[in-house]
């Protein structure tokens, strides 16, 4: 989906900044907006400056605000804000912890209700992936990544980035080291989600146009196999044996399960919440429970993958989007779009504990280990 970056002024940098620093956030009881203070558009672009629990660090996309809010997750403060590039979506760490990968583009923001034909031309410039080092925050450097990077997923090895190419409905191939494209892989129209199987050998792409899956084939760089699913689908999330995946749908309201041996779906599940949109998807350490986001349903799905059924359905934010869990599994935190904020899901109790204030437009989380 195309999106227009929005500006902010010098003066909102700095005040949302200092008042997120001095506020952090409270202890919210509810599902409601958040109570911690944000100056008009939300925080902007900061240096590290807040202090650290030790506990692992929530990374947060803000596509209309150009940056990332980092959040601690054992005090669910904000300790910094970091610049990014234009609209950042997706992102995701290293495998070992200490590299941030972010996609960033330079398409101008569309989606419903936008004439398309009025928008400016893309910045080509601004397309690519920013890699960001985790033990400073700080910027490093911006790697090619095709036209209008949206997500990508990391090789086992870390070794290659998979990114999906939203205008070109392609996934370019991208060499870490060296920096170049080494190849570009034809999926279905408007990819999106790029998820690696776990045994580091297919990349699944979800393709929004087509409403398929297109498996790659590491070892070959192509496409093995394409997997109907529901309309518009977004993301993929694998069991931990990498037996089995579920495949959002936004537009069909639906989570297909397929079985990865095959690569044919094997279930259907309907999300019943009403005005459910499925998103984001997450899974706990256990490989227990799968977490999805619902979008402008404004909830947070629970399935329960040994019976493949959904067991719970948690109110959280404002169009949720992305989603992530924490590496003991106790708590997930879902990027609320329209609400500039970050809910924080005790997982036993299946409650919104906190919210967090974050730039404008949230949309990708991840969490270090």
């Amino acid at each position: 989906m195309r999106r227009v970056p929005v500006q902010q002024s010098t003066c909102a940098v700095v005040v949302a900044a200092a008042i997120a620093m001095a506020t952090g956030c409270r202890s919210n009881e509810g599902r409601g907006p958040a109570d911690t203070a944000r100056a008009a558009g939300g925080p902007a672009s900061s240096g590290p400056t807040g202090r650290r629990s030790g506990a692992p660090l929530v990374f947060v996309s803000n596509e209309d605000s150009d940056n990332i809010t980092i959040i601690d997750s054992g005090t669910d403060s904000v300790i910094a804000t970091i610049s990014a590039g234009k609209r950042p979506r997706g992102l995701r760490l290293s495998a070992d912890g200490k590299t941030l990968f972010v996609a960033v583009s330079g398409n101008p923001k569309g989606g419903p209700g936008v004439d398309e034909s009025k928008l400016p031309p893309p910045d080509r410039s601004a397309d690519g992936v920013s890699v960001v080092d985790v033990a400073t925050l700080r910027h490093v450097k911006t790697l090619p990544g095709g036209n209008d990077p949206e997500a990508f997923a990391i090789s086992n090895d870390g070794k290659t980035v998979y990114v999906s190419n939203e205008d070109a409905g392609t996934v370019s191939v991208l060499d870490v080291e060296s920096g170049k494209v080494t190849a570009v892989v034809p999926v279905g129209e408007e990819p999106e989600g790029v998820t690696m199987r776990p045994d580091g050998k297919a990349v699944y792409v979800t393709s929004e146009g087509t409403g398929t899956v297109a498996v790659i084939d590491v070892g070959r760089q192509t496409v093995v196999a394409t997997i109907r699913t529901g309309k518009r689908p977004r993301s993929t999330v694998f069991t931990p044996d990498g037996a089995k995946a579920y495949v959002t749908a936004e537009n069909g309201g639906t989570v297909t399960v397929v079985d990865t041996k095959s690569n044919k779906p094997r279930k259907t599940i309907t999300v019943p919440d009403s005005g459910a949109r499925p998103m984001g998807t997450a899974i706990s350490p256990d490989g227990r429970w799968i977490y999805v986001t619902n979008g402008r349903g404004g909830t947070l799905s629970v399935i329960d993958t040994g019976r493949d059924a959904i067991v719970a359905s948690i109110r959280v934010g404002a169009r949720p989007w992305g989603v992530a869990v924490t590496p003991d599994g106790k708590k997930i935190y879902t990027a609320n779009g329209p609400s500039n904020d970050v809910s924080v899901v005790d997982a036993d109790s299946r409650r919104v504990v906190r919210t967090v204030a974050a730039g404008q437009s949230p949309w990708g989380v991840a969490i270090g280990q």
